[in-house]
């Protein structure tokens, strides 16, 4: 058995681990970092970009089918898609990706290895590869696993059932396909193949779609469903597969629906079935790793980030995490504090929420200015949704900022940044925003939330 020592050692090279480890090697820590799989992990693999491609892909497909009826006199003579081409495309920019990955982890002077990991202790690894069986010494061990879908019981994986990796793999588009979840992944790879042509069902336990947020924030997304025909329902649960299709279960008794496919989006659950992980006996806050304010786990020297960690299981968490622990590695002195993680649903409409909303604030002041108002939405022709501050009364300090609508998603940068510098509703207001862009219904918010909008 081969053995070797390092600084850092880092398990796990999605967007917690390759950046706690890219930064790591900058500040020049010897590093080590190790995946079972492929750089990158869940997000660039299968998840945050193959899903963003396809969501690509199906709304230029439906912007070419949808144009003779729309208002601006195009006509086309038909339109078809290929989806092995597009599956392909998608695949090519992953494959660039990860080899950016690579190349940046090895011009930060990063050791990476393919390999399975096994916890030995909490300063110990070894690490089995193709070739050998490496045992790595370290003084500090960063946890960065990730997470994978969440399976039902009654639903397991396989066959007609598949998840969220296995819909971005799809090649052909299913005849009909059914969503078991109606969260934000759920409704982002629905609305995606309903704008390739096929029939789309989504099954919701609660209430109404993307119930991790506002109603009103939801709004505008269930009528876009309505109108690109996808049947949703609601207070519903998925009980089982029948011969043909999915078995719901509704206030009025069982019920078949026919399928060909059965998308289940239910949620994530951490990766934590490393062999030796368990016997290092680290203190668990539910079904996640716990940590403190340093991202350090019960036991000194061993830290995690990412989505082993817990709620909001994001990409950016895990990579904001990950230059926290770097940083502390190297000797600075931080602590997490995550109010202004912004939250992106890319469904169409996209949904952004960024800090408190107004069923988490009560007593705050809430000022909302519709699309309808802005002129880049407008020419876009796509005014439903809005912009929405949250603010103390007081002070107008801004608490939290939520909006809904096409392309809106660019500006959680801007929302985020607001919070973390502390603006207020004069702030925002003014600043000078160029016209005609989507950033002027953040102004013009703010300017409502001071009672002179100009626009509304």
């Amino acid at each position: 058995m081969k053995l070797e020592r390092t600084k850092v050692l880092i398990v796990g090279a999605g967007p917690g681990g390759y950046v706690c480890a890219i930064r790591c090697g900058q500040m020049g820590l010897d590093t080590l970092v190790v995946e079972a799989k492929a750089l990158g992990g869940t997000c660039l693999n299968v998840g945050c970009i193959p899903s963003k491609a396809l969501i690509h892909a199906a709304n230029e497909f439906h912007k070419i089918c949808d144009a003779p009826a729309g208002p601006l006199g195009i006509s086309t003579s038909g339109a078809n898609i290929d989806l092995l081409r597009t599956v392909a495309w998608k695949d090519g920019i992953i494959r660039k990706l990860t080899d950016g990955v690579g190349g940046l982890l090895k011009k930060a002077n990063v050791r990476t290895i393919q390999g399975h990991a096994s916890m030995i202790d909490g300063k110990t690894v070894e690490i089995a590869t193709e070739a050998e069986v490496l045992r790595i010494t370290c003084d500090n061990l960063v946890i960065a696993t990730g997470s994978r879908p969440s399976e039902l019981p009654n639903l397991p994986f396989g066959g007609r059932v598949i998840s969220s990796t296995q819909a971005l793999e799809l090649t052909e588009r299913p005849e009909h396909l059914v969503i078991v979840g109606g969260g934000y992944i759920g409704l982002e790879i629905g609305t995606a193949f309903a704008k390739l042509g096929s029939k789309v069902t989504i099954i919701e336990a609660e209430d109404r779609i993307l119930p991790r947020y506002d109603a009103e924030l939801s709004k505008p997304v269930a009528a876009r469903l309505s109108k690109l025909g996808v049947a949703v329902h609601t207070n519903v649960k998925a009980k089982r597969q029948s011969e043909d299709g999915l078995i719901i279960e509704t206030a009025n008794g069982e019920r078949n629906i026919p399928c060909d496919k059965i998308l289940v989006v239910v949620g994530r659950q951490p990766v934590l079935d490393t062999p030796g992980l368990e016997a290092l006996g680290l203190d668990m806050q539910g079904r996640y790793l716990k940590i403190d304010s340093k991202c350090e786990t019960s036991m000194r020297g061993v830290y995690a980030v990412g989505d082993v960690t817990g709620e909001p299981m994001l990409a950016h968490r895990a990579m904001a995490q990950g230059q926290l622990v770097a940083g502390l590695l190297a000797g600075q002195n931080a602590s997490w504090d995550k109010r202004s993680i912004p939250a992106v649903c890319f469904t169409d409409p996209e949904v952004v929420s960024v800090g408190l909303s107004p069923q988490s604030a009560p007593g705050t002041k809430v000022s909302v200015f519709p699309l309808s108002g802005n002129g880049r939405s407008m020419t876009l022709e796509r005014s439903d949704g809005f912009v929405r501050f949250v603010t103390n009364v007081e002070n107008e300090l801004v608490l939290g900022i939520q909006a809904v609508g096409a392309g809106i998603s660019e500006l959680a940068g801007q929302f985020s940044l607001a919070i973390e510098m502390g603006a207020t509703l004069t702030d925002i207001a003014a600043t000078i925003h160029a016209h005609p862009t989507l950033g002027e219904s953040v102004q013009e918010a703010a300017l409502k939330g001071l009672g002179h909008a100009l626009h509304a």
